[in-house]
């Protein structure tokens, strides 16, 4: 749920942008804001690209949304950086840039979460292949804990 609004406030985000840039290309070209359109035609790709996903119900492996998430907030730090320096020059509203710090942010967040499960995910699988790496290594070859073997001792009197 969480992340239907954080896509769909990306979303409507990049939506905006499109449309408060929406420039000919001859006089985007001409006022040197053409870097801001470009960007911001990157960010409606890259959330395109989350909808889509969700769209037609495949889960995205934490691997995929910490990638695609990671794209995100690069575009969304590189978009603000330049609309923070360029302001004043492309005519860039400061309510545009509020919003799109506070959607960077939440991208953020939900990309530290991502990339905290793959790390998890990773610390367990090495965790698991240690523990069975230190079972093939034992003589007796099993994990039972009274040999450390799949023999079992015969139980009762011998």
């Amino acid at each position: 749920m969480r992340r239907q609004a954080a896509t769909g406030m990306i979303a409507t985000l990049g939506l905006a942008a499109a449309a408060l840039f929406d420039a000919s290309p001859a006089s985007a070209q001409a006022s040197g804001c053409e870097q801001m359109q470009k960007l911001l035609q990157e960010r409606q790709s890259i959330v395109a690209g989350l909808n889509a996903s969700q769209k037609t119900k495949q889960k995205l492996t934490p691997q995929a949304a910490c990638s695609t998430l990671g794209r995100l907030v690069n575009n969304g730090s590189a978009a603000l950086k330049f609309a923070t320096a360029n302001q004043d020059w492309c005519q860039i509203p400061p309510a545009f840039i509020d919003n799109m710090k506070a959607d960077n942010e939440k991208a953020s967040t939900i990309r530290n979460r991502a990339c905290n499960a793959v790390k998890q995910q990773a610390d367990m699988m090495r965790k698991a292949q240690q523990a069975q790496r230190q079972q093939s290594n034992s003589p007796f070859g099993g994990s039972d804990s009274v040999t450390g073997g799949p023999m079992r001792v015969p139980q009762g009197a011998l």
